[in-house]
């Protein structure tokens, strides 16, 4: 009876053995993926008789294309630095959102032969400040013109003096008024700069009489045609350093 049960269980065993066997090695059904990658991963193991669930692939969307502001697309490259109005420290222009940055000096302000009818002496420097110009009297009723800065309300002057020194590249050492004055503003100048492109004091510049009044370079040349500075007469570094070569000392300087 034991034997007859143990061969029973054994067969049992084989026949469950065999069919194990072939269902492993039955094709199974395939693997489906959805389509679309960018949808989560949905894997289908399905059986015999399931319908295996395919996602359909997506149209694909247009990729929006950035649009600069026309605003940023016409605007002019800017300078990267300026001056504070007068002889003061040098700051980005960036920070200048009050006022437009001009990239040009305005034509009228540029360097040019003119008629002039005077009865000073050629070799004259004669300064218009309200019409911001600088002419060396050159006779023959002609003037060679050029576009200059001039003080500001509250230190316009005016008067004769001459050209009592003359300096390249010349340091700055600002008064203790204008040093306090600016320091009020926030502004905070050094007691002494050496000469360079950073300094106020640009290029050259022509000290006239005994007075602390200069004719001189800039740091600042979008200035020229204003009134900006603390009474001395600004020009660009080009134009004062050919004025410079143009002029001695003991030269007569008119400012109206």
């Amino acid at each position: 009876m034991k034997k007859t049960l143990s061969l029973a269980f054994g067969l049992a065993a084989i026949l469950s053995g065999s069919a194990l066997a072939q269902e492993r090695h039955r094709e199974r059904p395939p693997v489906i993926v959805s389509p679309d990658l960018a949808a989560p991963w949905v894997m289908q193991l399905a059986g015999p008789n399931a319908r295996p669930v395919v996602y359909p692939r997506q149209a694909a969307q247009p990729r929006a294309v950035y649009q600069p502001r026309a605003a940023y697309q016409q605007r002019e490259p800017q300078p990267v630095r300026r001056g504070i109005f007068g002889e003061s420290r040098v700051q980005p222009a960036a920070v200048r959102p009050d006022r437009p940055v001009r990239s040009q000096i305005e034509p009228q302000f540029l360097p040019q032969m003119v008629a002039y009818e005077t009865k000073e002496a050629p070799g004259t420097i004669v300064i218009d400040t309200n019409n911001r110009f600088l002419y060396l009297v050159t006779g023959n009723g002609q003037a060679r013109r050029y576009g200059v800065g001039v003080g500001k309300p509250g230190f316009e002057w005016a008067g004769a003096h001459k050209i009592t020194r003359k300096a390249e590249w010349p340091d700055w050492t600002p008064p203790a008024e204008m040093i306090q004055r600016e320091a009020a503003k926030g502004h905070y100048l050094p007691a002494r700069m050496d000469g360079g492109p950073e300094n106020p004091l640009g290029a050259r510049a022509m000290y006239l009489g005994s007075t602390l009044y200069r004719i001189h370079g800039t740091n600042a040349p979008w200035t020229i045609g204003s009134a900006v500075s603390s009474g001395c007469i600004r020009m660009r570094n080009e134009d004062v350093t050919d004025l410079y070569e143009r002029v001695n000392i003991g030269t007569r300087v008119i400012v109206m």
